[in-house]
């Protein structure tokens, strides 16, 4: 474990990129070989808003990495956060127990804020509003969503006292396993299900991009499963029943537009139907 930690710790961008790029690369693969739904798409032609959204997302969270450094240094430094707080514990579980709160924080009470206030929904309209989701549509997030969850991020590794390189084994986690998640793969179904009981499985997730409530209202998680079954937002539906999109913005041409989808948080909130 010491190891690893070490490594993440002065992890270089070379090998951030390679995680991000071999990543989609994989699960690209996999999509050709066993896809879950047969979309009649132009996978090319599809994939480049998301691919944009993505360099977008690099962008932002590159620009305001200092302050991720700064703020896991300050925390280390002064033994302040949550984990640094409790008895002394094995490095093993010091780090599940940082990683798992990090999911928390970070991406779902970010995700669940996103859909329960209507500004913030608008902006995260744009990762919903994909009719098609594959691998590519992992970090299809406008710049101010990437914002956003930045901000979750740091105030998680500020409450938690996550030391630098527990957050960067966790964001590098955190894009294999959206890409995962989001994947047109198909799984056993038995297989998906003993899965989402300790992580966030493909099925799970795809109930979350169902087009109507109250699905798309559920299933939050990131990474870990825990969060949704703890606060009882976990919901089922027979992967072949999603269908993908928003119900209150189903115009696909505009979906696929990276110029309307640019606009789309600056539209007029729209309630859903239930």
């Amino acid at each position: 474990m010491e190891t690893i930690i070490s490594y993440f710790e002065t992890i270089p961008s070379l090998h951030r990129s390679i995680i991000l790029i071999g990543g989609i690369t994989l699960f690209w693969v996999l999509e050709g070989i066993l896809p879950l739904f047969n979309f009649s798409y132009k996978k090319w032609k599809h994939a480049w808003p998301n691919l944009f959204f993505t360099f977008t997302t690099i962008i932002v969270n590159f620009a305001l990495a200092f302050l991720l450094l700064k703020t896991a240094d300050w925390v280390t430094i002064n033994n302040f956060g949550i984990i640094n707080w409790l008895p002394e514990m094995p490095l093993w579980l010091y780090v599940i127990l940082g990683l798992l709160l990090l999911d928390f924080i970070g991406a779902y009470l970010a995700h669940f804020t996103e859909h329960k206030i209507s500004v913030l929904w608008m902006v995260h309209l744009v990762h919903h509003s994909d009719h098609e989701v594959d691998t590519t549509t992992a970090n299809r997030h406008h710049p101010l969503e990437s914002i956003i969850r930045f901000i979750f991020t740091l105030a998680g590794v500020f409450v938690i006292g996550a030391p630098i390189g527990i957050v960067m084994l966790y964001q590098s986690m955190s894009l294999i396993f959206t890409q995962f998640t989001h994947a047109n793969i198909k799984m056993p179904k038995q297989l998906d299900k003993v899965l989402s009981y300790v992580v966030v499985s493909p099925d799970m997730h795809k109930i979350h991009h169902h087009f109507k409530l109250p699905y798309t209202d559920s299933n939050y998680g990131n990474i870990f499963s825990i969060w949704d079954r703890i606060f009882g937002t976990y919901m089922y539906l027979d992967r072949e029943k999603i269908v993908y999109g928003v119900d209150t913005f189903p115009n696909a041409e505009e979906n696929a537009s990276l110029k309307h989808l640019l606009k789309q948080p600056f539209h007029k909130y729209r309630k859903p139907t239930h």
